[in-house]
């Protein structure tokens, strides 16, 4: 069991979590970059088959260019990544951050990670989970502006994100936050809970899952943190996202469900800020590359 860890942005933290995390010799994992970035005691490969797991020593498959922007770079290492895992050459692949900006300036027309690993698999039905304790969050719509939001919820896409949130975890008992305020408040602050995501949940329970709501997100996330549920379905990313930051910040996961194959991922971005500062915390890549181990044993 190996796992291709992609570097992310060059000029981000992505180097520096890198080198810490597999710094860890119980990971079986090596790098998609740039070995320049990644200190003296690297292994450089060519294929997966030369990697050695040896404590202190990074090893790296090397598809670095000088002539690359950082955009072109974090895509060309993801490229690889995905190559090798079709192939089944790889078991998984953990994902260090990029940048929107940055790729989208050099021609990848992608809103993140998600949507990449999406067009590349030519997976239609695919979801962004967090998992963290004490509970884990899919979301049904993710790198999009608010003012699409309601488009984008459909009674399809609520019905698909449910079964795939309960095929992630099976046993998992679901809650599902509405929309709107107060989850609508039976249509005077709005009707798609009425039109679609109840028609979605009931849907979803006649073929056995345990799912309940649609609740008001300001209740929802506290009744989800004293245990009474073990998964949410949010509506939209910073309606999912900033309980769990709040909550486990630095140790919540990224899955993409519904792939073919397993990619997890970092919670937080890029960190130009402290970029070289020997500032970053690898804990979020850490949790990333043992989560990906455990989904292949799964």
């Amino acid at each position: 069991m190996v796992v291709a860890v992609t570097m992310g942005d060059p000029t981000g933290i992505g180097p520096e979590i890198c080198v810490k995390a597999l710094q860890n010799s119980k990971l079986h994992a090596f790098v998609i970059g740039s070995a320049a970035l990644l200190g003296p005691r690297v292994n450089k490969i060519k294929k997966v088959s030369e990697a050695k797991f040896v404590r202190g020593v990074i090893n790296v498959m090397d598809i670095s260019n000088p002539r690359w922007s950082p955009g072109r770079a974090s895509m060309e290492y993801l490229e690889k990544a995905v190559e090798l895992a079709l192939k089944k050459e790889i078991s998984a692949i953990a994902t260090a951050p990029i940048s929107k900006a940055a790729i989208n300036k050099a021609g990848y027309r992608f809103a993140g990670h998600t949507e990449f690993f999406a067009k590349r698999t030519r997976t239609k039905n695919y979801a962004m989970m967090f998992v963290a304790d004490p509970f884990w969050v899919v979301l049904a719509t993710t790198h999009i502006p608010l003012n699409q939001v309601s488009k984008k919820i459909t009674k399809e896409r609520i019905l698909n994100v449910i079964k795939l949130a309960h095929r992630a975890r099976k046993s998992a008992r679901i809650a599902v936050a509405g929309l709107n305020p107060h989850a609508g408040e039976k249509g005077l602050l709005g009707d798609e809970e009425k039109r679609k995501i109840i028609p979605a949940i009931a849907a979803a329970r006649k073929l056995g899952i345990s799912v309940e709501g649609p609740f008001p997100a300001d209740t929802l996330f506290n009744a989800a943190k004293n245990g009474k549920y073990d998964l949410v379905v949010a509506m939209y990313h910073d309606q999912g996202l900033i309980p769990i930051k709040l909550l486990a910040f630095n140790k919540a996961v990224n899955v993409t469900i519904g792939l073919p194959i397993i990619r997890t991922s970092v919670d937080h971005g890029t960190g130009f800020d402290i970029a070289g500062k020997n500032m970053a915390d690898p804990s979020s890549l850490i949790r990333a590359i043992k989560v990906a181990e455990c989904l292949c044993i799964k």
